[in-house]
């Protein structure tokens, strides 16, 4: 009888104990693939469409257009002169753009 409860509240704590586990894990990992910030100022077309959300190649290019013609951002306001480029992308990247 104590060898069957002993098994099952192991179990029992294995199970919560894993979300738990795997939860620390993906959050330990979630940097590795992007970083926390972006300068807008100095990265390039490939580094804008891989680490900004709803930026793709064509995007990301004119960015750098705009940047090479009209000189760097001053603001994040300032990426709205992007064509393509409006408050709602600026606002899910708010946090991982840097001048």
């Amino acid at each position: 009888m104590l060898k069957k409860i002993l098994t099952t509240l192991t179990f029992a704590v294995a199970m919560f104990a894993a979300p738990v586990a795997l939860a620390q894990d993906n959050q330990s990992n979630a940097g590795a693939d992007t970083p926390f910030e972006v300068n807008i100022n100095t990265a390039d077309a490939d580094e804008l469409d891989k680490y900004l959300d709803g930026v793709g190649k064509s995007k990301a290019q004119a960015i750098v257009d705009f940047r090479e013609e009209f000189g760097q951002f001053e603001s994040l306001d300032s990426l709205k002169n992007v064509k393509g480029i409006g408050g709602g992308i600026i606002e899910k990247n708010k946090d991982r753009i840097v001048l």
